[in-house]
């Protein structure tokens, strides 16, 4: 059951960037029944190393805006270190209710972009194309500061890399991300961010080695299959069952907290 669940979390992340955290720690708290702490810790190796595989392909195909990938790791990768120094110094001490629901709410935030990103990009659009110095002038910025969010919010719950970095690129960046080039480089940067939040988790005595083998031997084919298909599938049905999905475990997960 953890192989099936990494080969169609894989398929996913392959098909949409979606799926590390947002769909893959759900499953696991809410399913298998795994600690919040050893869930995002391993559930951030799983991540790093099942989009190596993807970003990999992506690369040969020159998908890839590294220029916007480093501007995202300006922020965020300093920002993780900080984040996991802070945990592991004992200043970010947080219960198994607070995580739980810090994860239920990245989850809806992920449901919630995906949701109104065409809104954003539009908006963006119009904003690139009325004021053009302006909008240069932030872009750059924006990016870091938006990477510095992200570095956070990964490092606490293990989600945000995939839809909601996703969001952020789709604004910041209307004219020059297409949508397979936005899933690519989105992965890109997701990668070093995922695996410093990891490696902090693993220092801590979060990660399961044993758990985490069982995922990639799913995720690892499931990955390239979801690459393969990402140009042949419908975006929109893809991205309507992963909304609902989300939003719905996003509200399992509130409640679970609560009681």
């Amino acid at each position: 059951m953890f192989a099936i669940s990494g080969f169609l979390t894989g398929m996913l992340m392959g098909l949409t960037g979606v799926g590390g955290g947002a769909v893959m720690t759900p499953i696991l708290l809410l399913i298998f029944g795994i600690a919040p702490t050893a869930a995002i810790g391993t559930d951030l190796w799983f991540a790093s190393l099942t989009k190596s595989v993807a970003v990999g392909m992506h690369h040969n195909t020159n998908l890839i805006d590294w220029q916007v990938v480093r501007r995202m790791w300006a922020g965020s990768l300093p920002a993780a270190a900080m984040t996991i120094t802070l945990m592991k110094l004992g200043y970010l001490g947080v219960d198994l209710s607070f995580l739980k629901m810090a994860i239920g709410a990245a989850v809806v935030m992920t449901a919630l972009s995906i949701l109104f990103k065409e809104q954003l990009h539009n908006l963006g659009q119009n904003f690139r194309l009325r004021d053009a110095k302006h909008f240069k002038q932030w872009q750059k910025p924006l990016t870091i500061v938006a990477g510095i969010f992200l570095g956070v919010m990964v490092s606490l719950t293990s989600i945000g890399a995939g839809a909601f970095g996703a969001m952020i690129l789709t604004y910041l960046y209307p004219l020059r991300m297409t949508p397979h080039k936005l899933v690519a480089t989105d992965i890109a940067h997701a990668i070093p961010l995922t695996m410093i939040a990891g490696m902090g988790h693993l220092i801590i005595g979060n990660v399961d080695f044993h758990l985490l083998l069982l995922l990639l031997a799913g995720s690892v084919p499931g990955v390239i299959a979801g690459v393969m298909l990402s140009t042949r599938l419908p975006q929109n049905i893809l991205r309507w069952g992963i909304i609902i999905c989300l939003l719905m475990v996003g509200g399992k997960l509130f409640m679970s907290a609560l009681h």
